[in-house]
């Protein structure tokens, strides 16, 4: 069975991640991009669908973890009867082939290990041919290949009918043990081994060179940095697209239906992820991430999709891997996720109002850019009237949905803002008259005086969490009645263990189309905590914001809910939206409102603090990208020279 999600760690390099958990076995990862086949699927199977295990010989789970500094370098350390040892995983900023790096260090005494690995391409079902090949274990099926460098003797071993590659060998205190791990075209040579501590040192570096833009300098200081460093992590370097998750298909509901592909950008999260971004110092980043939704976008109005990939691919064809148990018996396993074609009035909204934060952090829209807007708004103008199917993706009718008519008056404002403040060009009048229009409408169909609070959808008596957003858009001051009544019928109906809920699962199945019980979200509950500043109650912000930390594992990572019955978190892991809220909601709860409350002047502040990063940007690519050849050649002059460590043995044949 599968650890549970809070004892897995996360390595990556700004291309695709791996999931390292505590019992030093890589259970998930897809290469060479975050939604590519996986290699290693055990984490919603079993072993026979590919995990890399390195441990003690007598198993256990790590004693300590912990990530070096501001780094995505991680370290677990296990104690065994007669010593210590150190795991220290990463995954080297990408060069030209992705790797996996991982060095066993002996901190004291001599401790026996073993090293295990099955590999398994096509998300755990295609077993590969093993072979030996200039002097690299290599593992080729269809596309994809495999080639494992250790200077540890590796043989193979069928273990319950499955063959499998595995090594035993002894580390003493100061030895260094190495295996890289690194994905290449099968088509091609498998490329060079690189040398392992050049890497780690290498990576940790870089890290730490890209943490040190962060300006942040509040309280929480700690957690906002890691989870921007995630929110790195999940970022797809080449085109600036963040994906939601990691992983796919980790359950909502444990042993429940409720599994989704989150490998995939949402424009849902476009305003807050840019605004997480800049707020921390990351004006490039946030920059890639406005130039990626904008290509993403790019078309007819009518097509926009909720959702693309890295890349901005728009068919994410959702298909079920029955081969796969699931987590924790969690079925069906889904690769793709259908939700792309559904209609989302929220996009507009979200959409409209990240350009416009770009926009007046000093960043104007291309003339392009703004025809693309002006199309979204002319969409609109008739769209907005339409049912739709909801920011949370529910399979079932389409609704008026209160939140998706607020977000489009969002869409209408942030082009009037524009018009206003930028001077950009369009029919300020007839914007404003829409913006009023839609304004109006919310206020009278969306809030329900019998319930005292803003519903759902119109004519509904349910409560939504997104409605939390009223007052962080800008769409009504947390001072109105109605507002303050939302919040607190929020947090009073709404909540498990004080943790938001996005609506109530089981009172709504003729809603989502789906049964059972789903977890507390959490960025929902950091909008929660955002909302109780904004009414006055900063002490008990303050005090839900702390228990929000606190459910963070050790190494300070979130996943996208949280189970308060099984006090577990559940969803796939780690969670951006999860993440980009914590960022937020530290820098709300600072004092420092959301952009729905700021005017130009305020904003300019955060393009002024962010100015900075720029150069530290360039020295940065120029420092470690600009090392080309000379790095790759350092590498293999270390990886090639020598004897194996001591006490290690030359590595051996594996069929």
């Amino acid at each position: 069975m599968s650890q549970p999600i809070e004892d897995y760690g996360l390595i990556g390099d700004t291309h695709t991640a791996a999931l390292v958990g505590r019992d030093g076995s890589i259970d998930w990862l897809c290469l060479p991009r975050f939604d590519s086949e996986a290699c290693f699927a055990a984490l919603l199977g079993d072993e026979r669908n590919g995990f890399w295990r390195i441990a003690p010989a007598t198993g256990g789970k790590a004693v300590r973890r912990r990530y070096r500094g501001e780094t995505l370098v991680l370290e677990s350390e296990f104690e065994v009867d007669g010593g210590k040892v150190r795991l220290i995983d990463c995954m080297p900023i990408r060069e030209s082939h992705p790797e996996v790096v991982r060095i066993v260090e002996g901190v004291a005494g001599t401790v026996p290990m073993r090293m295990e690995m099955a590999m398994r391409f096509g998300y755990g079902r295609v077993v590969p041919w093993v072979r030996r090949s200039g002097g690299l274990l290599t593992a080729l099926a269809g596309p994809d290949g495999l080639a494992l460098w250790t200077t540890v003797h590796t043989r193979g071993k069928e273990v319950e009918g499955e063959r499998r590659t595995v090594a035993e060998f002894d580390v003493s205190a100061g030895q260094h043990v190495p295996f890289v791990l690194t994905w290449f075209p099968s088509h091609e040579e498998p490329p060079r081994p690189t040398d392992a501590v050049f890497a780690v040192d290498e990576t940790e570096l870089w890290w730490e060179e890209w943490s040190s833009q962060c300006t942040f300098d509040g309280p929480w200081r700690e957690a906002v940095v890691r989870s921007l460093i995630t929110l790195k992590a999940l970022t797809y370097q080449p085109t600036g697209g963040i994906v939601a998750a990691a992983t796919t298909s980790l359950p909502e509901t444990l042993g429940g239906e409720r599994n989704w592909d989150y490998r995939y950008c949402w424009l849902r999260d476009a305003t807050l992820t840019l605004q997480a971004l800049m707020r921390g110092g990351y004006h490039e980043e946030a920059m890639a991430w406005r130039d990626w939704l904008l290509r993403a976008a790019a078309g007819d109005a009518r097509d926009l999709q909720i959702m693309y990939g890295p890349a901005g691919e728009r068919r994410l064809d959702e298909w079920e891997a029955d081969w796969l148990a699931g987590y924790e018996g969690s079925q069906p396993v889904r690769i793709g996720n259908a939700a792309a074609g559904q209609y989302q009035l929220d996009v507009y909204g979200e959409v409209m109002s990240a350009l416009y934060d770009s926009a007046v952090a000093g960043d104007p829209p291309s003339e392009s850019a703004w025809d693309l807007q002006r199309t979204l708004l002319d969409f609109l103008e008739d769209g907005w009237r339409e049912p739709d199917d909801g920011i949370w993706e529910v399979r079932g009718p389409r609704r008026h949905f209160t939140h998706s008519k607020v977000m489009a008056w969002v869409a209408v404002d942030r082009a009037v803002r524009s018009v206003e403040q930028l001077g950009l060009e369009g029919p300020l009048d007839r914007w404003r008259a829409l913006r009023d229009e839609i304004h109006a409408e919310v206020c009278q169909k969306g809030f329900n005086s019998d319930v005292g609070a803003f519903t759902q959808y119109y004519g509904g008596t349910g409560l939504d969490a997104s409605l939390l957003m009223i007052p962080l858009v800008g769409f009504l001051p947390a001072s109105d009645d109605r507002v303050r009544q939302t919040v607190e019928a929020i947090e009073r109906d709404l909540t498990e263990d004080g943790f938001v809920l996005r609506y109530k699962a089981e009172e709504a199945s003729d809603v989502d189309g789906l049964s059972g019980h789903e977890g507390a979200f959490l960025a929902c509950s950091f909008w929660l905590a955002d909302c109780l500043y904004l009414i006055g109650r900063q002490d008990d912000a303050r005090a839900l914001f702390e228990r929000l930390l606190a459910l963070r594992n050790d190494l300070g990572l979130l996943s996208e809910e949280y189970d308060a019955r099984a006090k577990r978190q559940v969803g796939n892991f780690p969670q951006a939206f999860s993440h980009v809220s914590l960022v937020n909601a530290a820098f709300n709860l600072s004092g420092r409102p959301p952009s729905g409350q700021q005017d130009p002047e305020a904003l300019q502040l955060v393009r002024r603090a962010t100015l900075r990063s720029r150069s530290r940007t360039a020295r940065l690519q120029g420092r470690f990208l600009g090392m080309g050849r000379g790095v790759r050649a350092a590498r293999v002059a270390r990886s090639t020279r020598g004897a194996p460590e001591s006490g290690s043995r030359p590595a051996g044949q594996a069929p």
